[in-house]
Order: C-alpha cells, then structure tokens, then sequence
C-alpha cells in the first residue's frame, strides 16, 4: 500500500480549519466550524429572534389569561355560590393546559438567559379590593404570562449592572457555594496578582477591579444557567471589558490584551469550580466516553497512522514524552490561557520530534497524525471538559488567531478523528477493525512467541522497547557472569602466587642460614680510666 493511500484518511485540509464564513480566523467544532466571532453574531441574531417571539408569546398569554379571568369573574358574579367556583375552575385547567403546552413547547429555555430578579410584582389597587376567596384562588395561580414578561426585562440588564453583594443579600439571594467557600492557595494567589497588577494602572484599575468582583457575585447567583448561557455571561463580560478598554486606551490592543490576560486569570480562577464541568452540562459523560474511545483504541500504531517519528532516537523519545506530560499536564490549570499554554508546549515538542526523525521542517501534514498518536498514547483526563471550557471561558480573540488558536483547533479535529475513526482512515479491513476493537486480536502474530516478540518493533514501539530492554539485559548477564569468572580466576592466581612467594623465601632461608654474630665493643668502652691514652690536644697561643 502506497504512502499516498496510507495518508488518504488522516489528511485535514488546512482551509478547513478556518471559519466557514471565511472570516480568515480559525473555526471550532463546537462552534459549527465558525470563529467566536462569527458564532456571537449567529447566536445573537438567533436570540434576539427568539426574545421577540416569546415576547410576543408572552403578551398573548397575558391577554387570554385576563380575558380569561374576566370570563370567569363576570360569570361567578351571576351563578349561584354553590355553582361558582366548579366551571370556574373547568375554564381555567382548560386554558391552563393549553397554556402549559405552549409554553414548554417555545419558552422554557428562555428563562435561563435571565439573571434571577425579584419576582414580587406589584398588584392593582382594583384586585386588592376584591374578595378573600378570589384573591386566595388568584395567589395559587400566578400569571405565567407577567412572570415571563418580567424574565423578559431582565434582558436589558448586564451582569456586570447588577447589584453589590449587599444589596442581593436584602433580596434573600444565597450566593453561590464556590464564592462562599474559603479561597484556596491559588485563588489567593490570583488574586494578589490581580490586586498588585491593577495598581499599576491607578484610576482604571480600580474600576476594573469593581467591575470584576461586582461580574463574579453576579455569576455566584447564576448556577442554574446551561453551560452555553454561563459562556455567554462570561463573554459578554469580556466583550463589554474591552471594548471600555480599548477607548481607554485609545486602540491600543498590546495594553488591552495585557489587561484583558489578567482580568480572565482573576475571573476564571474564581469561578473555576463552578463553571468547569458544570452539572446542567453532558461534559462528564462526554469524557467517559471519549475515555473508553481511546482505551479501545490501544492497539493503534505508528504506522497505521503515518506518523513520522522515530521513537528509537534518544531526543525524539524524549520529545514524545514531554509532549505527552503537557497534554496530561492541562487539566491540572484553572486558567483557559494557561491550558492553552499547554497544548502549545505539547505541539511543540511534536514538532521538535518530527524535525529530528526527518531531518527537515515539519509540515502540517505530519502534525496532525503524530498529535492524534499522542493523545492516544496519553489518553489525557477529562478532554473533552477540557475543550469544551477553553472554548466556552476563554478569551475568543486566543482563539480565533495565533498559534494558540492554530494548535487548539488542530486538537479538536484529533479528538473529532478519533471518535470517528474507523477502518478506512487506518486502511484495514471492516472485519479486522471489528476484531481489534472487540479485543479478539491484535494486529501482531501469537503463532510463535518468539517470532511475535521480535516482530513487536513493527506493531507497538512499546514491545520495541521491551525487546531492545531484553537483549541488553541478556547482553548485561552475560558480561557480569564473564566478571564474575575472571574475579573468581584472578583470586586463584593470588592465592598460587603468595604461596609460590612463601615457597621461594623459604628455600632462600635453607640455603642461606641466617648467622647472628656477638657486636662489637665500643672502642674505649673499657678504658675510660686508662691513663695510656694520650691527653687531649689543647689549643696553643704563640706569641708572635
């Protein structure tokens, strides 16, 4: 098979990275292939269609319900008591399901685009006067219609307008349990920075910093919220950010970006545990499935992927590995800049590993493969939550340029590959994919062991590894056990040497006798008195 059909069902064109509308930036998936940009604007113009037909929605509710009341009251007035209230209450479960049927059919989701606002609504002074029975039977039916409407005002409101904590507080809202909660290590940490950076931008710094913390109290009342209206709370947080920002600072972008990067690390630190895998989300189901995905998948190789690295080289080893590490290593930030970093280091070392093993540049064709290997052979925790928080919490001008948003969309199109691959993008055939998946084989032989364990080299790297690790270790035992005979030799031949050594002395002994002779005296050790001795010299002065 041809290495031009090998790579027919990896091969992403690049234009398909960019947004469909073609904008220039980079698209998503999870944006239905558009840029932030792009997918704002659809989503607004679909919101605002939305909001106007369940406002009309709304109105009409509100007016057949009063036409309704009306009906019922006018009726009551000229029925019996006794008869009063049973066709009353007929007309309105009538009106009622009705009502209910329609509403759960267009307006439920509206409701959630909403910040939570007080739901007391003032009452006429004509319906105070009324009796105690009708306003009985009037406070158990509230009208959906006015507390839609109400919802529906709420629009106007920005999060970032709403009220301090303190006065929340005077409406009976419990703040949100990751606000309440006793700030960790890092979120202190963020904080400080947060703190001392704004310092530095003296009068505008202050009233970032109120903006923020006024947005984070706002959000700790908006756990209810979908994923999707919790990303749009944080975007147009941002949006409403820079765009003050940048008639602050005159267009300048390099300062905006500066301060825009810290606001998002103090805000997404914060509210961290509160929007990653939030609970009104699939995102947790979403990973274990991806997760089981690429456990199935173990069996994949190098080769059935083209990818083109050479794991047998020390530094394109050592590349692979830290690749890995880092796409692991994402989940552990809080930070959507800071995973983001992560996945730029982890494309970076694949790149590095492709330069190695080819000597050349490597081009986005070998990329792709290599990094749908690594996250194969990684299998990093809670991917798809991951992804789907850079993409919701992010700031969208990361993503939509750069070579972060160039490597996150190369990610996102590994994990779209690798939920859809099949037989056909490895080239093998339907019934051996289908065995491989289910566990029944494995692409190596088992006829013979031996034969299967040499031949691992060209199936898994890993029993390359294993091989190549046995034959040194056989190589290692047999050098220590040719130490071990030359030790034990070297000891034998000391052992005959010293007692040819002691046998030499010993015949040098017998052949020549040791003979001790008597000292000899001092030469005047007995004649210390003896007068024969001449005397001594002694000096002589002569005259002269």
């Amino acid at each position: 098979m041809s290495q031009r059909s090998e790579r027919r069902g990896i091969h992403v064109d690049q234009s398909e990275l960019l947004c469909k509308k073609g904008c220039g930036y980079f698209g998503n998936a999870a944006w239905q292939g558009l840029c932030s940009k792009c997918w704002r604007e659809e989503y607004q113009r679909a919101r605002q269609r939305q909001i106007q037909e369940d406002w009309a929605l709304a109105e009409k509710l509100q007016r057949e319900e009063e036409a309704a009341y009306v009906s019922s009251h006018s009726s009551s007035q000229t029925q019996p008591p006794q008869s009063h209230s049973q066709p009353s209450l007929a007309t309105f479960s009538k009106f009622e399901e009705k009502k209910t049927n329609e509403k759960t059919r267009k307006v439920t989701t509206v409701k959630k685009f909403f910040s939570p606002s007080s739901r007391t609504a003032p009452k006429k002074e004509s319906e105070k006067r009324e009796k105690e029975k009708e306003e009985k039977l009037q406070g158990r039916r509230e009208s959906h219609g006015e507390t839609l409407l109400r919802d529906l005002r709420g629009i106007f409101t920005q999060p970032w307008d709403m009220g301090s904590p303190t006065e929340e507080s005077h409406e009976g809202k419990t703040p949100s349990p990751s606000i309440t909660r006793q700030s960790s290590i890092e979120t202190d940490r963020a904080s400080q920075d947060f703190l001392e950076f704004l310092k530095t931008l003296q009068k505008p710094g202050r009233e970032i910093q109120k903006q923020s913390r006024a947005f984070i109290d706002s959000m700790g009342n908006k756990k209810d919220l979908s994923a999707e209206e919790l990303s749009e709370c944080v975007q147009d947080f941002y949006q409403g950010m820079s765009d003050r920002l940048l008639n602050h600072y005159k267009g300048s972008s390099e300062k905006v970006d500066r301060v825009m990067d810290q606001v998002e690390k103090y805000i997404m630190t914060r509210l961290y545990k509160s929007v990653f895998c939030p609970e009104t989300s699939d995102d947790e189901k979403k990973d274990l499935v991806t997760q089981r995905r690429i456990r199935a998948l173990h069996w994949v190789t190098i080769q059935m992927l083209c990818v083109p690295v050479d794991e047998e080289i020390p530094e394109v080893s050592d590349s692979v590995v830290k690749a890995i590490t880092d796409v692991i290593e994402m989940d552990s930030k809080r930070v959507p800049r800071d995973k983001l970093a992560f996945i730029t280091s982890c494309s970076k070392h694949i790149f590095n590993a492709i330069r190695v093993t080819k000597n050349e540049p490597a081009s986005a064709d070998d990329f792709l493969p290599t990094l749908i290997y690594i996250v194969l052979k990684a299998n990093p925790p809670r991917l798809q939550s991951n992804i789907q928080y850079i993409t919701r919490f992010c700031n969208p001008s990361r993503l939509m340029t750069g070579e972060d948003g160039y490597y996150f969309t190369n990610l996102c199109c590994a994990v779209a590959f690798i939920e859809k691959l099949d037989a056909h993008s490895l080239n093998l055939s339907p019934e051996d994919f289908e065995r491989y998946m289910s566990g029944q084989a494995s692409p190596r032989r088992q006829d013979d062991p031996a034969a299967w364990l040499q031949s691992g080299s060209r199936f898994n790297p890993a029993l390359s590894q294993i091989h190549q690790n046995l034959s040194v270790l056989s190589n290692l035992e047999k050098r220590q056990q040719q130490v071990i005979e030359g030790a034990q030799s070297l000891q034998t031949e000391l052992a005959e040497w010293q007692d040819s050594v002691a046998r030499e002395v010993q015949e040098i002994l017998e052949r020549y006798p040791l003979e001790i002779k008597s000292r000899a005296s001092a030469i005047d050790a007995e004649n210390v008195e003896n007068d024969r001795l001449p005397p001594p010299l002694q000096p002589q002065v002569f005259a002269g």
